[in-house]
């Protein structure tokens, strides 16, 4: 159907994205900022263009701009990666209108699935159950209000277009609800140029569990389980494990039922990921659904031992998945840790700058995908991640063990990383016990004296 490939992202996905194609067969053109010169996606593709300057919007993110570089190298499908171009629905709309393939969902499933009032509204007539609060948009403060008294303190309000924690706020009484309804609403219209909010019952206390899901254009649909990504910082996430230290069998099959048919309620094209809030007493609730690749999409690859991204493109090629889905099921205790170049102590606050030194771990079972080298100058302009740690063992005790080694061998110099963030809490007897959710960095992270909640055997007890 296709067989070159324009890869219209950066960094380690686009890198990521190059090897699959290569697997394939298929040739690949990488698009680069000027700041991006020097990078590793640019050298390994088989063709590249310079697309303008550093600024995302006059690059990375300028449709005519790419469009325009498949056209002058004959690629024939764009892969967006995820962030920057990944969930636009208007994008894959002109790459079809140029007869460009758009490896990812349809146009009407992006923008159906990326509404977060219409996508609560398509899993409740999928049977998923989802949070309790408002039917659609609340448009005022007072309609928020009257919501908010009728399913109980605390609320969240989050954007309609929302992502990466921004438009979002928890308020746990009516004057935080009046401050946190304008702040969101501002946010919301500032990051996404849609200042619509919507209403949720907050959820004390929950893991963050997503499910990833894939379906092709001939009716077939797979779950590969969960990845837990409860430890954040600012609602984005940090690490990633699957086996989720909460799940039990039948909770597993139960939400990867709810993950299916909330896609096939769509038609659902290609890899999305389904994210549920799960509380203390294992009821778990619909959040959203991601119509792209996932960052930690590594962490289901290792434990399930597949190739997300050449599915991916295999379903944009029409073929048909072959899976049963009896035969899904996790091989390894996976565990994915973000590296980011971030200076922990000041709020996470990015660090650009040159990279003097850089030793990535390695050995059985340990995976680091990266597009940064010694010398390397990370820039200003774009996410402060670079490299993903991903390491699998037979257990889950045993793959923190090798994480908590893998992370002393890993070395980077020049810039402040996450990387002492990471050895420390996995020195934490609540993680290592896996008691914790999506609060734990700032409720029980270096508190000495932690209010703890119900354990995960308490809960699995419960039930």
């Amino acid at each position: 159907m296709f067989d070159k490939v324009l890869i219209a992202n950066r960094g380690e996905i686009a890198l990521r994205i190059i090897r699959a194609c290569k697997e394939l067969g298929l040739k690949t053109v990488a698009v680069y900022s000027e700041a991006d010169r020097d990078a590793l996606h640019v050298r390994f593709a088989d063709e590249d263009v310079c697309i303008g300057p550093p600024q995302p919007g006059l690059s990375y993110l300028d449709t005519k701009r790419i469009i325009a570089a498949a056209e002058v190298t004959n690629a024939s499908a764009i892969h967006p990666g995820y962030g920057f171009l990944a969930e636009n629905a208007d994008f894959a709309e002109i790459c079809e209108s140029c007869d460009l393939v758009f490896i990812g969902p349809t146009p009407d499933q992006i923008r159906q699935l990326g509404d977060k009032v219409k996508a609560k509204e398509l899993m409740r007539k999928a049977g998923v159950p989802v949070t309790p609060g408002s039917d659609g948009i609340v448009s005022i403060f007072d309609e928020a209000a009257e919501i908010a008294k009728g399913i109980g303190y605390p609320v969240i309000v989050k954007a309609v277009a929302g992502g990466g924690g921004k438009g979002m706020r928890v308020c746990r009484d009516l004057a935080e609800l009046e401050r946190g309804f304008h702040l969101a609403s501002t946010e919301a219209g500032n990051a996404f140029g849609n200042p619509d909010l919507y209403l949720e019952k907050f959820i004390i206390g929950p893991h963050h569990v997503e499910f990833q899901i894939i379906g092709d254009q001939h009716g077939n649909f797979f779950h590969f389980g969960e990845r837990d990504c409860s430890i954040q910082r600012r609602h984005q996430k940090l690490i990633e494990e699957t086996p989720s230290p909460l799940m039990t069998p039948d909770l597993r099959r139960r939400m990867g039922e709810a993950a299916i048919n909330g896609a096939k309620i769509v038609g659902y094209r290609g890899v999305g990921t389904v994210e549920f809030l799960v509380d203390a007493d294992l009821n778990f609730f619909f959040m959203e659904m991601n119509t792209r690749i996932q960052v930690e999409h590594p962490v289901t690859e290792e434990a399930y031992e597949v190739d997300l991204v050449k599915d991916q493109i295999r379903v944009a090629m029409g073929e048909n998945l072959s899976y049963r889905q009896e035969d899904l099921i996790p091989k390894w205790a996976t565990i994915e840790c973000r590296i980011n170049a971030e200076d922990v102590e000041k709020d996470f606050r990015p660090t650009p700058g040159r990279l003097d030194a850089l030793h990535v771990p390695g050995g059985p079972g340990v995976r680091v995908d990266r597009a940064v080298y010694t010398g390397y100058t990370i820039p200003p302009y774009y996410d402060s991640m670079i490299a993903k740690l991903i390491v699998r063992a037979r257990t889950r005790e045993q793959a923190l063990i090798k994480t908590r080694h893998a992370l002393e061998e890993f070395i980077v110099e020049g810039v402040p990383t996450t990387i002492p963030f990471h050895r420390e809490i996995f020195q934490h007897p609540d993680f290592i016990a896996g008691n914790y959710d999506i609060a734990f960095l700032e409720t029980r992270f270096r508190n000495s004296e932690p209010e703890k909640p119900k354990t995960v055997d308490e809960a699995k007890t419960s039930t």
